[in-house]
């Protein structure tokens, strides 16, 4: 169900068995109903073959002229990790629609940072996904917009500027053509007591079980910023069974697989943030990583006041980093002299490392800057642009866990054999990383 036309049997079969796996990569839309669902909806009656159309996309169904189930929640699924997977023009532009770059720039800056014609980009969306930038941006700024709607006590004003829409009058129109029900009736029909409490926030959010939880906080704990971060991004649109079924037909990975089956690959929340991170990173210890790097937020970004006394200071921008004096960060010159090639190459545009960007040529621009070598930039790939096919061989826990399961220690080695574990080399790196945690 990737590149090629969703296949009527195969679809048809998961809604039969109401299998969740499949929730988020495709929509089932009945047209005797005008309603569309997620393939695992709950409703006793299946509707008929010919009263059935699947399409690749929410934001098609819209189209179409389908309303979002009340039920099931499509809206609500997990989105498809096929376009984390994905690294052609197509998958780019899901990323970056993902990250609201429509809702910032336009459909004419997506088209920019593609380096392809509003028309064209237009006509390539439509012909594979049914829609075109804006109606999926639409669809995405909807199910945002239900969901602060629902979990939160904002007002609608704040909700609607929050989800990325122009007005109110959009914002109301939207809500009402994608749910059938106003605001003020999905606030009141979507309310759950404990959902809101002073000075909190919840959102609910999808994922596809299973989830190693504990697992994915702490590696993210671990590497989290005082001062700047807890967290960063959770990678709730992988398909975990899929990596599993992948990784396992290996018989040395096979038993640390299944037995973290929920592993997921934390990503970043900014690409320049990551990059900067992983250069201080080099040849030193995850805790001496992090006392650089906060030594650089400290002395470099902007100290912020707000309610939670553990976030203190934005990160450093990139044009900041690039004309600061870094001479009492506690670094090698030639550390230095990276930190301040690459924050130039960012602030310049040359490089770019948003989720859209083509990997192969972000991968071949870092190498080309001095001090940045293989392993740098295949961490800020995996990370920054969330590739969920990069193996890091050069790695030192990545060897220490080869040697430990037979796998060898050799890069080149390991490299020829991990090329059984595409296209998910990215989670076969964290089940090696998770390894040595047992040890």
């Amino acid at each position: 169900m990737t590149t090629a036309p969703l296949d009527f049997e195969r679809c048809y079969r998961a809604v039969e068995s109401r299998d969740a796996r499949f929730d988020g990569w495709f929509i089932t839309a009945v047209t005797t109903t005008r309603i569309y669902c997620r393939p695992s909806c709950p409703t006793p009656v299946r509707p008929k073959r010919q009263n059935v159309r699947f399409y690749p996309t929410a934001a098609a169904a819209q189209l179409a002229g389908f309303r979002a189930c009340k039920r099931c929640r499509p809206d609500a699924s997990p989105g498809s990790p096929e376009w984390n997977v994905r690294g052609d023009l197509v998958g780019r532009a899901m990323r970056l629609i993902a990250d609201g770059i429509v809702d910032r720039e336009g459909v004419a800056g997506l088209a920019k940072r593609l380096a392809v014609s509003e028309r064209h980009l237009h006509r390539l969306l439509l012909s594979e996904l049914g829609a075109g930038p804006l109606a999926i941006a639409r669809a995405q700024r909807a199910q945002t917009a239900r969901t602060l709607i629902e979990t939160t006590d904002l007002p609608f004003t704040d909700v609607a500027f929050a989800a990325g829409f122009e007005s109110i009058r959009q914002f109301n129109d939207t809500v009402r053509d994608v749910f059938a029900l106003t605001p003020t009736d999905l606030r009141r029909a979507g309310r759950r007591r404990g959902d809101i409490a002073e000075g909190a926030l919840t959102l609910r959010l999808p994922y596809r079980p299973p989830l190693d939880w504990d697992g994915l906080f702490e590696w993210l704990r671990a590497r989290a910023v005082p001062g700047v971060a807890v967290a960063r991004l959770l990678d709730l649109d992988a398909d975990p069974l899929s990596v599993v079924e992948v990784l396992s037909k290996d018989r040395r990975l096979s038993p640390i697989v299944r037995k973290r089956p929920g592993l997921r690959a934390p990503g970043a929340v900014d690409g320049t943030e990551l990059a900067i991170q992983a250069i201080l990173g080099q040849q030193v210890s995850l805790g001496a990583a992090r006392t650089l790097t906060s030594r650089l937020v400290t002395t470099h970004g902007d100290v912020i006041k707000i309610a939670d006394p553990a976030l203190t200071h934005l990160f450093p921008t990139a044009d900041r980093i690039a004309g600061a004096d870094l001479s009492k960060l506690g670094v090698p010159a030639t550390r230095r002299a990276t930190l301040r090639a690459l924050a130039t190459a960012v602030a310049g545009g040359r490089l770019s490392l948003d989720p859209g960007a083509d990997r192969a040529e972000v991968y071949r621009q870092l190498t080309a800057l001095p001090g940045i070598g293989d392993w740098t930039a295949g961490y800020i790939v995996m990370r920054a642009l969330g590739d969920p096919d990069t193996f890091l061989p050069s790695d030192l826990g990545v060897k220490k866990a080869g040697a430990r399961l037979g796998l060898g220690s050799n890069p080149r080695a390991m490299s020829e054999t991990a090329a059984a574990w595409r296209p998910w080399r990215t989670y076969a790196t964290h089940q090696l990383w998770a390894t040595l945690v047992d040890h």
